[in-house]
């Protein structure tokens, strides 16, 4: 009975890692629809890391000061997909970034595009999340 009882445990188990993930958080939660940014900066650091890759712009402002922001992208697998690669954002690779700023105001933001010097544009943002303009992708 207890080796029945085991077996359906990690047939279930099985079962259930198959299905797909589902987001561990929604666009709202920690991103302002209505706080709109546009950064235009040098890639100063990029993290290719699970759950969502980050990448660290320093931009300039209209009075020229630097701000550093850190700005959250998809998953590294997702932006592989989408036509990045680890070249495509080397450090010092000056890119435009549209996204949108964090609800507690700091310099962090969920990207939508980046433009990359040679005018591809690629889209950062995780799908599926309720960031405005997921209906279009």
């Amino acid at each position: 009975m207890r080796t029945r009882l085991a077996a359906a445990a990690v047939f279930a188990g099985l079962l259930l890692s198959a299905l797909p993930a589902w987001p561990h958080h929604a666009f709202a939660a920690e991103f302002d629809p209505k706080r709109p940014v546009k950064l235009r900066g040098v890639v100063t650091k990029m993290e290719w890391i699970n759950p969502h890759a980050w990448m660290h712009v320093d931009a300039k402002d209209a009075d020229g000061k630097v701000t550093s922001w850190m700005i959250e992208a998809g998953t590294p697998n997702t932006l592989f997909r989408r036509g990045f690669t680890k070249d495509s954002l080397k450090i010092g690779t000056e890119v435009l970034v549209d996204g949108y700023q964090s609800k507690d105001g700091s310099n962090t933001a969920n990207g939508r595009d980046v433009t990359l010097p040679d005018g591809r544009k690629l889209f950062l943002g995780s799908s599926g999340t309720g960031a405005p303009e997921d209906e279009k992708r």
